[in-house]
């Protein structure tokens, strides 16, 4: 099932300064031979031995670029970077990451060429290319999602990133303030009358002139946002074993009923916004009860919707004040 589309880089500035003033700080690596050396379990349950705190990290995939960012850790190299500031503007890359290649299949000689400390990759990379980044340095695999506790998967995941990197301080705020978020966005759903509404999450996308529609279903991790907010999941479909993704058609739509639909796009990817596109004049479209009521949301751009806690805080604020307004 695809996938949607999202950067960051070294800063050597600071360094060149430091050298120019001739400062007597010890060098980087002087630094890094004092410090402790980490062990850790990743989870496939391999063995991850690092001399300290990974500083120099290339991310393979988005959600796990968007932890190192969220824990202050500028990725060295990650992949797609393009697509990732199309998909996650919600947290930023705050350098110029060198582009590694594709999610699927990332350039083994350039992360190579990068000399990462640590390269976080998750399980929806080929075992063999696993196998060959191990090669390069030691790799850190997560498991990209799990449907049976994808708010848990998330956090475990920026847990065991934030050990590999030494932000374990940073990991606790962020999942602090994520759970004040749920509860604030709960409360204001439940003041406005709103606990229990159905609610329909989905993206689209036109191949070849079809349209393809993708429900996120309670094992997703919006569905599993949504209930923490006290919203009832519409969707009777059933998700992958990982994502919570299924896909259905316009005709299946029409057994969602009365419902509050709400969806994310890209206006830098126009195939991903069939709503507002070729849907617009679709009889059976405009035929369903949400959209003759005007109970469609279009979310803001930039929510990566497999992200971690900030773009899942910002996705609260985005629903609640879509279904507040």
């Amino acid at each position: 099932m695809r996938r949607l589309l999202l950067t960051a880089a070294v800063a050597t500035a600071a360094a060149l300064t430091l050298t120019a003033c001739g400062t007597t700080e010890p060098a980087a690596d002087d630094a890094k031979e004092t410090a402790e050396p980490i062990a850790l379990t990743d989870s496939t349950g391999a063995k991850v031995e690092l001399d300290g705190p990974a500083k120099k990290v290339v991310g393979t995939e988005w959600n796990v670029v968007e932890s190192l960012v969220s824990l202050g850790v500028d990725p060295v190299g990650v992949a797609d970077v393009k697509g990732y500031k199309t998909w996650d503007t919600a947290v930023p890359l705050k350098n110029e990451p060198k582009d590694i290649g594709t999610r699927g299949e990332p350039s083994m000689d350039t992360i190579a060429s990068l000399a990462p400390d640590l390269i976080v990759a998750t399980n929806d990379l080929p075992p063999a290319a696993v196998k060959q980044l191990r090669k390069v340095a030691p790799v850190l695999e997560v498991r990209a999602a799990d449907a049976s506790d994808p708010i848990g998967q998330m956090t475990e995941n920026l847990d065991l990133i934030a050990k590999a990197t030494g932000t374990t301080e940073r990991a606790e705020e962020l999942k602090k303030d994520f759970d004040a978020k749920l509860a604030e966005g709960r409360k204001a759903l439940a003041d406005a009358g709103l606990a229990g509404t159905k609610y329909a999450f989905a993206d689209g996308y036109v191949v070849s002139n079809q349209v393809s529609i993708r429900p996120y279903t309670s094992g997703s991790l919006v569905g599993g946002v949504n209930e923490k907010l006290g919203l009832k999941n519409a969707w009777t479909v059933k998700g992958d074993p990982a994502y919570g993704l299924a896909a259905t058609d316009v005709e299946g739509l029409t057994k969602l009923g009365d419902v509050q639909f709400a969806y994310i796009g890209s206006d830098g990817d126009k195939a991903s916004t069939p709503f507002t596109g070729v849907l617009a004049k679709d009889k059976v479209w405009t035929s369903l009860p949400f959209v003759k009521k005007g109970n469609v949301h279009r979310l803001p751009d930039g929510i990566w919707m497999f992200g971690g806690p900030e773009s899942m805080g910002k996705y609260v604020d985005a629903a609640v004040q879509a279904l507040t307004k």
